[in-house]
């Protein structure tokens, strides 16, 4: 798997590049100071597989370069990782195409915690064939959005983080082909995902 960390700050690249290798040694990381340096890394290593993007970037302006990695990759999973207060910037980075947005501040554990399960997955997330049933931890989530729980809220029901909650419900729509939140429950409740 190859991962694009593009941050203009090399110890917080190389904190990211740590915590990634942490979750899988075997991992390539290619580290950019910004998204003028992402053309010629392609040529030289190849397209990406997951970005994790800091917003505030030389050659960037608020979610442009959300925008710009979208257009170029519009299939490859984009992690915001963002020194900005998810209150300024999360909402706007989603609409512009990110997947998850996690703020710097959560820390190292719970960053590493959102990268393993956008790695890897998680025991509780195992791929599943469409014709199986959903994990417990998905039958929860769904029950959760069914009854029009806060990320907060559901983060507080389930004893995790909030960013860890958001990883989850990326997976989980990802999982179910959905965009959002009521097309989830939805689909739940009209196809019998949540019977038990």
């Amino acid at each position: 798997m190859r991962i694009f960390v593009i941050d203009d700050h090399p110890l917080m690249r190389d904190a990211i590049a740590m915590l990634v290798r942490r979750v899988r040694h075997d991992i390539e990381v290619v580290e950019l100071d910004r998204i003028g340096a992402v053309a010629a890394a392609v040529t030289r290593h190849g397209p990406p597989e997951l970005i994790c993007l800091d917003l505030k970037l030389p050659d960037t302006f608020e979610v442009s370069g959300v925008m710009a990695m979208k257009k170029n990759f519009p299939d490859v999973p984009l992690v915001v990782l963002s020194a900005s207060p998810a209150s300024e910037f999360e909402d706007q980075a989603l609409a512009a195409g990110a997947d998850v947005y996690i703020e710097k501040a959560a820390g190292a554990t719970e960053i590493a915690n959102a990268l393993r399960l956008l790695i890897t997955g998680d025991s509780e997330f195992e791929a599943a064939l469409p014709s199986e049933k959903l994990s417990k931890r998905q039958k929860q989530l769904l029950i959760l959005l069914d009854k029009g729980m806060s990320n907060r809220d559901i983060a507080l029901a389930l004893d995790i983080s909030e960013h860890t909650v958001k990883v989850h419900l990326w997976r989980l729509f990802r999982r179910l082909n959905v965009k959002s939140r009521s097309q989830a429950s939805h689909l739940a409740r009209t196809t019998g995902l949540l019977e038990a």
